[in-house]
This record gives C-alpha cells, sequence and structure tokens, in this order.
C-alpha cells in the first residue's frame, strides 16, 4: 500500500499542547512519520496547508451498539470526524440474547429491536461486529440493565444473590473477551430497584483488570448529591475508574449548580480516579419519561408507538389539541422519544470546559427524529464552543475528544498523532468547521471536516464518505490482568 502524506498541516496532537506545522505520513495502518514541514508540499501529498490534523475523534458515549452492524457505514459519526465509538453505555448493551423479551424494556428500546439483542454473550457480539467491519472503531462496555433483563424475571425489585452472581460471572466473562467496564442507568425504572450492594456485588469484577465503571447517575435533578456518592462508593467498592456519564444540572430547580457537582468531582479525583462526559447542547434525549414531564421544560416527541403521527411536535402543542395536561398527553404517547429543553447555557458551558470532562454525543441513531447531537456534537464543539465563543482553545477542545478519552479507557494505541500508533486521524479546516444538524434538521452532516482516517485507511476524502470501512472492535489490552 502506497503511503499518504499530508503536508504543511498545523498539528494538534491531542496533549492539549499548541500547533506545530508537520508533514505526517501514514503507511501500513499506523502513523509511520511526524517532521518538520518542508517548504512546499511534496508530489503526491495531500495539501494541508491552511487546514488542522488532530488525532481522529474518540465518542465517549454512543448508543451504537447495533447500528455499528446493521448500518456499519456510520455515516453521522465519519462526518463529524469520529474514528472510535464508545458503546454500551446507560446500563444498556447488546452482548445479551433478549430476542425472546416481548416487549424489550425500556430503555433497551432505545437500541434497536428484540430481534437485533441475539447474541449469546459478549464474545459473540464482538465477533459480529468484526465480521461487519464498521468504519469506525468500537470500545464496549457492559451494560447493568442488559444483565438484569437476561438473568431477572422482573425489574421492580433488587437482584437475589443467585442473581448477582449470575450478573457477575457474565461481566467477568465480557472482561476476558475484551470489555472495557460496566455501565449502569440507574435513574430508568427498569434499573431503579437495583440497590447499591447489586450492583457493588456485580462491579466486584472490575477488581485488578483496569476496566471502567461508567454510570448514568440514579439522579441527574435533586438528588444528585447522594447519586455522585453512590457512583463514586461502587468505584471504590470496585477500585475502579469512575465516568459519570453526561453530566448535567437537569430541570429548573437545579440550574447553576454546576460549579457544587465538579467540586464534588474534583474532590473525589483527589482520592480515587473521577471523570465525567457531556455532550455541547443544552437539550438531553431519550425515552418519554412521565416523571421528567414538567411544565418548565419544553418536550418535543420524536418517536411515538401509540400516536406515531406526533414525531416532531412539542408536547405542549400535542396536549392543547387533545384538551388534555402534560401528564395525560405523555401517558397517551407511550411509548415514545423525547427530548427535553432542561439545562441553561451556563451550567454546560462550566461542565464542558472543566478539565475532568470528556466530549460524548450521547446520540440515539435509531431514533428516527434524534437529537442534532448525533451528526453534530464534535464540530459544535470545535466551532461554536472553541472558535467562535471562546470557551477554551481549540487544542483545549482536541484533548477533550482524544488523548483525554485514549488515556480514560486505556486506547494506548491510538488518541495522539505520535509516530508508531494507529492511524486515526481527522483532517479538518479550522475556519469553516461547523455543526448544522438542527432540532428540525437533524441529520444535517457537518462542515469542515476534510479528511478521515481509520486505521490508516481513508473513510473520508474532500468532506465525503469513501465508502471504505476499516474499523473494528477494540479489545482491552491484557484483559484480566492488567
Amino acid at each position: 500500500m502506497m503511503a499518504t502524506v499530508i503536508a504543511g498541516v498545523d498539528v494538534y496532537d491531542g496533549s492539549g499542547g499548541a500547533a506545530f506545522r508537520a508533514d505526517v505520513e501514514i503507511g501500513d495502518g499506523i502513523i509511520a512519520r511526524v517532521a518538520a514541514a518542508a517548504a512546499s508540499p511534496p508530489p503526491g501529498a495531500i495539501d494541508g496547508r491552511g487546514l488542522a490534523l488532530a488525532p481522529g475523534f474518540i465518542d465517549a458515549h454512543t448508543h451504537d451498539d447495533l447500528v455499528v452492524i446493521a448500518a456499519p457505514a456510520m455515516t453521522a459519526k465519519v462526518t463529524q470526524g469520529v474514528t472510535t465509538v464508545v458503546v454500551g453505555n446507560c446500563g444498556i448493551s447488546a452482548g445479551s440474547d433478549l430476542s425472546a423479551h416481548a416487549p424489550l424494556p425500556d430503555p433497551l428500546v432505545l437500541l434497536g429491536g428484540a430481534d437485533e439483542f441475539r447474541y449469546s454473550d459478549f464474545a459473540a457480539y464482538a465477533q459480529a461486529v468484526d465480521a461487519a467491519v464498521p468504519a469506525t472503531n468500537v470500545v464496549a462496555l457492559i451494560g447493568h440493565t442488559a444483565l438484569r433483563a437476561r438473568h431477572m424475571d422482573g425489574f421492580d425489585r433488587d437482584a437475589s444473590d443467585d442473581e448477582r452472581t449470575a450478573m457477575r460471572r457474565d461481566l467477568e466473562d465480557g472482561l476476558a473477551a475484551g470489555a472495557f467496564g460496566l455501565s449502569t442507568g440507574l435513574a430508568y425504572a427498569n434499573a431503579n430497584a437495583a440497590s447499591t450492594a447489586e450492583v457493588m456485588a456485580i462491579a466486584e469484577a472490575l477488581r485488578g483488570t483496569g476496566a471502567l465503571y461508567c454510570t448514568h447517575l440514579r439522579s441527574e435533578a435533586a438528588a444528585i448529591v447522594p447519586a455522585l456518592d453512590e457512583a463514586f462508593a461502587i468505584g471504590r467498592h470496585a477500585a475502579a475508574r469512575v465516568i459519570v456519564s453526561h453530566l448535567k444540572c437537569a430541570g429548573a430547580p437545579q440550574y447553576g449548580r454546576s460549579g457544587e457537582i465538579l467540586a464534588m468531582l474534583e474532590d473525589a479525583d483527589a482520592h480515587q480516579p473521577v471523570g465525567c462526559d457531556c455532550y455541547p447542547y443544552t437539550a438531553s434525549s431519550s425515552t418519554l419519561d412521565l416523571k421528567q414531564v414538567v411544565p418548565e421544560t419544553p418536550i418535543r416527541i420524536t418517536w411515538s408507538d401509540a400516536e406515531p403521527a406526533q414525531a416532531g411536535r412539542m408536547l405542549a402543542d400535542i396536549a392543547a389539541e387533545w384538551n388534555v395536561d402534560l401528564r395525560a398527553a405523555a401517558t397517551r404517547l407511550q411509548l415514545a422519544g423525547a427530548v427535553y429543553h432542561c439545562m441553561t447555557d451556563s451550567d454546560v458551558d462550566r461542565i464542558l470546559a472543566h478539565p475532568l470532562t470528556m466530549v460524548g454525543s450521547d446520540g440515539l441513531p435509531c431514533d428516527p427524529r434524534p437529537h442534532p447531537r448525533l451528526w453534530g456534537s464534535f464540530p459544535r464543539v470545535l466551532g461554536h464552543y472553541a472558535r467562535d465563543r471562546g470557551l477554551f482553545p481549540l487544542a483545549t477542545a482536541i484533548r477533550k475528544m482524544t488523548g483525554l478519552p485514549a488515556d480514560r479507557f486505556g486506547l494506548h494505541d491510538r488518541g495522539y498523532v505520535r509516530e508508531g500508533l494507529a492511524a486515526d486521524l481527522v483532517l479538518f479546516d479550522p475556519a469553516r468547521i461547523a455543526d448544522r444538524a438542527t432540532y428540525d434538521e437533524p441529520t444535517t452532516a457537518a462542515d469542515g471536516v476534510v479528511g478521515v482516517w481509520v486505521n490508516g485507511v481513508a473513510t473520508l476524502a474532500l468532506g465525503r464518505p469513501t465508502g471504505a470501512r476499516a474499523g473494528r472492535l477494540l479489545r482491552r489490552a491484557n484483559p484480566i490482568t492488567q
């Protein structure tokens, strides 16, 4: 295979340091050479003058578990410069055979239909990802709610000792097959009855492995402080790094609490490894949860099993048309998906800018009208937040989506522009990069991403997907002993 040279480009190497001008050579799937830029581009090189080259972006929080198999082109991610996705978040993952469940329990419905949960275990899921050859790499977590669905006959109670043992055994097997950790979604009804002791018993499998505990907290609203304390306690019990998923201050009564919450993370991180991810929007998205239906939170319905024609409309408008209150309308729409406008810019700014924060899209690829974060998160951080508003330098923005998540997840062979590392790279125009997806037009591709390489293969060129796919499931190195 001929080498590819990107010449005269401004390199942001993922460390957070200042850019430097260089010629970067890609060969045999790795970054073969990083050298001072020649006076002019050599023959056959890609002219990178005026452009920026960064490590491929690592989406630290996704729900792409099944789409990497069903739609492996991964267009929503490749067009943003994403080269690796972390799946299995919020307690929901695909490495269990749940095809007999009817209906599939919430929030597992966010990933797809019950017939798609057909993998006997994590190893079988991993093989399916490799066989699909997705356009991005995949880092996989094992979801606590998926384990509960596999081993329990109901979700309205704590797991028995035997059930906890069975779930821990599944987690151990998954870790041995290369999974990167355990995730929970304790805010969801089908996991909320799980006690701290249940999660601790399962998470004991993480001890001594270097794997992580990632959690959608039991509460992101009034009870967020005890929810954080619980997460930190589980991490200490399991001797595992804690990643708080999509950290936010949700709902009007919590507005302005981001300083308090971040101080808790800082205090915890002084004694145990702690971090978080955040998406760059003031609206969240999930299934339609009656507990979150309050007048002060505008809600857009994205899909509805019972009333599919209402997709795309505001819940308040639907309720007014039906002459019922918001809760009654939401009940009639179930099962449904929703976007919740439940945060403030000041809190999102403070969380996104914090040194402990990575970028994660939390996009829902199976949603027919997804939150725009699915298609726009990473260009939005680079364009809107770094360039246009100056919330942080461009180098810091890139660090949050490259070197920092690589370090957190233990991706030792990528995340930086360094010789010998995997050639996961993104070439973009820092003056032009911008998100274009909106709540009304949520699947519009971003501007300004020029080229993307995944394991050295050109996956996007001149701003367009090439159709080439070279991703794979990344297995945690030395999964038992590290």
